[in-house]
């Protein structure tokens, strides 16, 4: 979402996680995703630090306003304990955790996401802002695992927030699917706005 909001042109090439291309693991051995190779040979790692990087070359939707030390807290909240509690309740045979204890303590911190609605509409401030979109793709996977449960929780104005973003022109765009990319097949590209081949 950030590189078509900056209007960034990309090659996309969609994985396997569980057949990773060797040129993957040779620019990035840790084997996760998303990995991004700069034009210049540098690798960036974590979708925050993509996002920070699309957005330093441009920020037309102001999505750095109100950026520091609050939103980051939330967005290592999110990233740290909330992901632990997500992973918990959406796989429950993989832990020792009840999946009831998982959904209970994720709860927690969606009732505190929005407690801080009530200011503005979005978490920051008054249009979306990095802080958004770096949460509510979590917020969106816990609400899918059980929708009726999350439907009738005391939560209308993160349910409002968590459709404006899914609702999207802009997320239904980013959301192509890809055909898994293997060596040597044609490139597909992104200038930012509309994806394309080279055939196109």
């Amino acid at each position: 979402m950030a590189l078509a909001v900056a209007r960034q042109p990309y090659e996309v090439r969609e994985v396997a996680l569980k057949a990773k291309p060797k040129e993957m693991l040779q620019v990035s051995p840790k084997g996760t995703v998303p990995v991004m190779v700069l034009p210049q040979g540098g690798v960036i790692e974590e979708s925050r630090d993509i996002m920070l990087y699309a957005l330093g070359l441009n920020d037309p939707e102001r999505w750095l306003v109100g950026w520091g030390p609050e939103q980051e807290a939330l967005v290592m909240r999110n990233d740290g304990p909330f992901k632990t509690y997500l992973d918990q309740y959406k796989y429950p045979q993989r832990y020792d955790v009840p999946m009831e204890t998982a959904r209970e303590k994720g709860l927690e911190i969606l009732m505190d996401l929005d407690a801080r609605l009530t200011k503005f509409p979005f978490l920051a401030q008054g249009w979306p802002s990095l802080v958004d979109i770096c949460l509510f793709p979590f917020v969106r996977q816990f609400a899918a695992v059980d929708p009726n449960w999350f439907a009738q929780l005391p939560l209308d104005r993160l349910r409002g927030w968590l459709a404006f973003f899914i609702e999207g022109a802009l997320f239904e765009q980013i959301m192509t699917k890809f055909p898994l990319w293997e060596s040597g097949q044609s490139a597909i590209f992104s200038d930012g706005s509309v994806i394309y081949s080279p055939m196109d």
